[in-house]
């Protein structure tokens, strides 16, 4: 991990002996299914359900816990209520005041040993009878699907309480409700994530031992994954103020209650300064791909909980599912910087910068981007991207002269590569700085070899979501051809071919009619789906039967829902598996930053609901403009692209013509302006510069949505503590950037505030407002590409529909044509760009 110098090494080394007496890994895992538990009881974040939990938790579980801790009132461990277990949660993670609670209502901290969570399943019973037997009027487990009936106000029961705990609980549980969202993506807990996480905890901990022996003040602001394993560690809060007091001398405060996330305060400046601390000591750099801010959590479809216990079974696949033949692919986030470069020819002239791609065809990275080296530039700029987790990473050093010379005066002097495979096949090490030695270009050796110093990152790969095209093929006319056409073909139906994300035909949907008997004349006609193989052979999918469509041999049905003013769905798939149809762009799929809201009724999201997702999880995203299909499941590609297909149909007979499936094009990707990327929209829009076409970040910027910060504590070490909090969008209602575009109040609703911008245009107010400095019409109208007000020789597309605003350029990079395209234009497989000192962890 380290490379750099003697003195940086002894650090690390010196961090990784801090003594932690609870084992991590294993409670991060724990900790993070029972967050789980929690988001699936949406009641327990706010209203009568929660100040329920909390009267419980005053009232009885903390009492039934110190008489525990004082003698075991059971053989077995004690095992906690699950409202109870949440307002637990977030009391402990202020220690500070949960130890001062403790020890003014009982005499001392309440430990968590020998007590076992509620999502353990284990041991209820012993502690229901002890519970039953001291509280009889009192249930063990109060219904959490719905708010409760209460015969008493809460509040006077409350106030007849003889203890209770002085911290404002609700207000703990509002700051720590959408912790979950940032911590719930699966590689979170994978052990190898884990482990690295928890040696950058011992780290972030170093660092404020050190400040303390140094008595420097500085709100230290961790990242996602150092914040759960702080958050963990605090959960068992004996071992944790032992823990810290022998580092520390005192228990290090974590208070979750500041929000200010504007620039110069001390949420901006403590992470600033974190990264600088950081990258001083160790010799590597801060952030981390799978660690950083995701944006605020999408808005639910629904509040109300569904209470069936349908699991989400796996739906056995049929003769028709061999149709489809779509390889499975992982998906790999990479956050790529190139920190240095030494042993330069003596004769070197003019600017550097490093071009990257990949070694081998990518299904979702094939493009060639650049990124400048920050010992060169001056500026930290960072690139995001997701690839397969194979083959190379290729780097390429040019020297180039930026004053519009001719392009043979660009130079290559040298090449290296990293493999994919060394850190993900297995999983072995996420992150990584080294110096790569560059194979000298043909013609241009040097007696010492260059040196690139690559600081590298990845999370662990996960399944990649399939991804088809619905392309519409309509016959020809009879007049289109110079030789007439058989009848049978002029009067063929029109159908619609499906193509896989590699551009190749996998097969071909039909709507076929058939005529009712004379009894059932006037009754609407059955129809059926039919699927066509490139060799001629047909598959029935799917078939009309009265007001339902039966999908053969999937033991699924997709219903229309006719009441639409009673139900906000379109339609369901109903069956071994409940998935409904949302118009516009549901969950993750959320448009966050500059999506025209016009173009969300061409959207549909399908939504599954199940046991473990009771709120709803997205399953697919359908584009019936551009006939573009997402699915996360290979089980269910073949029934949600068969009533993509079906409700285009239903859709155009009933005048929609405009939400039909995309005609007949020469190139797949037709809807690419209208098409937003999921992975996009959980960034922040606004940039600090780029180098054609690759967004540059400046961690010295602003931070996070999400972060809090400690309150300075006289006499005692302080650290950024998080919490969630609400978020505006991206970062605040203006861009605040430096030497480049913001785009201007994007999260928190259209139309807020212009990107306030230093030497550059400002992307103006969301969707469609426009403020000048050289920006058009807001996200919607397209940002003109501009630095300083003065246009560069290449323009870029403004449309915002796939990779957030149009190409910005700093002064450092305007050295060649800006590739709009594959940032702005919604082009296929972008290169992301991250605010990254504005996505650190909230405590």
């Amino acid at each position: 991990m380290q490379t750099g110098g003697k003195d940086q090494k002894m650090e690390w080394t010196e961090a990784q002996k801090i003594r932690i007496a609870v084992d991590l890994v294993a409670a991060a895992k724990q900790h993070l299914l029972f967050l789980a538990a929690v988001d699936r009881n949406h009641h327990l974040y706010d209203g009568p359900a929660l100040q329920r939990a909390i009267y419980r938790y005053n009232a009885f579980w903390l009492p039934l816990l110190a008489k525990h801790s004082e003698s075991p009132v059971t053989e077995g461990p004690l095992v906690v209520p699950l409202d109870c277990e949440w307002v637990w949660h977030c009391h402990r993670l202020n220690p500070v005041q949960y130890k001062n609670d403790c020890e003014k209502l009982y005499g001392g901290i309440l430990d968590n040993s020998n007590v076992v969570s509620s999502i353990r399943g284990t041991c209820k019973s012993e502690t229901e009878e002890i519970w039953s037997r001291l509280y009889p009027e009192e249930p063990y487990e109060v219904e959490l699907t719905a708010a409760p009936a209460l015969t008493e106000d809460i509040s006077e029961k409350m106030s007849r309480l003889g203890k209770c705990t002085a911290y404002d609980l609700v207000s703990a549980v509002k700051r720590q409700s959408p912790f979950f969202y940032q911590v719930s993506r699966p590689h979170m807990s994978h052990d190898v994530f884990l482990e690295e996480a928890v040696a950058r905890y011992r780290g972030f901990l170093h660092l404020i031992r050190r400040n303390r022996e140094k008595s420097i003040k500085r709100f230290c602001v961790p990242t996602y994954d150092i914040d759960l394993i702080w958050h963990t560690h605090q959960l068992h809060p004996a071992s944790y103020c032992a823990d810290v007091t022998e580092l520390l001398g005192k228990v290090l405060e974590h208070d979750d209650m500041d929000s200010d996330r504007s620039k110069g305060k001390k949420l901006d400046t403590g992470f600033s300064g974190t990264t600088s601390q950081w990258q001083e000591t160790f010799g590597t750099r801060y952030w981390k791909a799978g660690a950083m801010y995701r944006g605020t959590a999408p808005s639910p479809v629904t509040v109300t909980r569904f209470s069936s216990h349908l699991k989400s079974k796996e739906v056995l696949p049929s003769e028709a599912d061999k149709l489809i033949r779509i390889p499975d692919v992982k998906t790999v986030e990479v956050l790529l910087e190139f920190v240095g470069v030494r042993d330069l020819p003596e004769d070197h002239k003019g600017n550097l910068y490093v071009s990257f791609s990949k070694s081998q065809p990518d299904a979702l990275f094939d493009v060639k981007r650049k990124l400048n080296i920050f010992s060169e530039s001056g500026e930290e700029m960072v690139a995001s991207f997701h690839c397969e987790p194979k083959g190379e990473l290729l780097f390429e050093l040019v020297s180039y002269f930026p004053f519009n010379l001719p392009l043979s005066r660009t130079k290559v002097l040298g090449s290296a590569s990293l493999s994919l495979q060394d850190y993900l096949d297995p999983v072995s090490k996420l992150s990584d700085q080294k110096w790569l030695e560059l194979a000298p270009h043909s013609g241009h050796g040097n007696s010492k070899p260059i040196g690139l110093l690559v600081a590298v990152s990845f999370s662990v790969p996960t399944p990649a979501p399939y991804v088809l095209h619905m392309v519409q093929s309509r016959p020809f006319p009879r007049r289109s051809c110079l030789f007439p056409l058989p009848q049978r073909v002029q009067q063929a139906k029109s159908c619609t071919r499906i193509i896989n994300d590699s551009g190749i035909e996998v097969f071909t949907l039909r709507m076929r009619s058939l005529k009712m008997n004379k009894q059932k004349e006037n009754s609407n006609p059955n129809k059926e789906v039919i699927a066509v193989t490139k060799v001629g052979e047909e598959h029935k999918l799917a078939e009309f039967l009265g007001n339902r469509w039966s999908f053969l041999n999937s033991q699924l049905s997709l219903q229309i829902q006719k009441n639409s003013c009673e139900e906000d769905y379109l339609c369901e798939l109903v069956g071994v598996r409940m998935v409904k149809f949302f118009s516009g762009s549901k969950l993750e799929y959320q448009p966050r930053h500059c999506r025209r809201h016009k173009t969300e009724k061409n959207f549909m999201t399908a939504i599954e609901f199940s046991a473990e997702y009771p709120y709803g999880e997205a399953a697919a995203l359908i584009d019936l403009k551009s006939g573009l299909v997402k699915v996360k499941k290979q089980e269910l590609v073949l029934a949600l692209v068969s009533s993509a297909f079906i409700l285009s149909d239903i859709l155009k007979n009933e005048g929609y013509d405009s939400l039909a499936v995309g005609t007949e094009i020469s190139e797949v990707d037709s809807g690419a302006e209208e098409r937003d990327d999921s992975t996009t929209q959980s960034k922040p829009c606004h940039v600090t510069s780029s180098v054609d076409g690759v967004t540059g970040l400046s961690l010295n910027e602003n931070i996070a949505e999400d972060t809090k910060v400690v309150a300075p504590t006289e006499g005692l070490p302080s650290a950024a503590g998080c919490g969630g909090g609400c978020g505006s969008g991206c970062g605040g209602s203006s861009g605040n950037v430096v030497k480049s575009s913001g785009c201007g109040g994007c999260g928190g609703g259209c139309g807020s505030g212009c990107g306030n911008t230093v030497k550059s245009s400002g992307c103006g107010s969301g969707c469609g407002g426009g403020c000048g400095g050289g920006c058009g019409g807001g996200c919607g109208g397209g940002c003109g590409s501009n630095w300083a007000g003065n246009s560069v020789k290449s323009g870029a597309c403004g449309g915002c529909g796939a990779g957030g605003c149009g190409p910005v350029l700093s002064k450092a990079s305007v050295n060649e044509n800006a590739n709009s395209n594959a940032n702005s234009c919604g082009g296929q497989k972008p290169v992301e760009s991250v605010k990254l000192a504005g996505e650190v962890a909230a405590a």
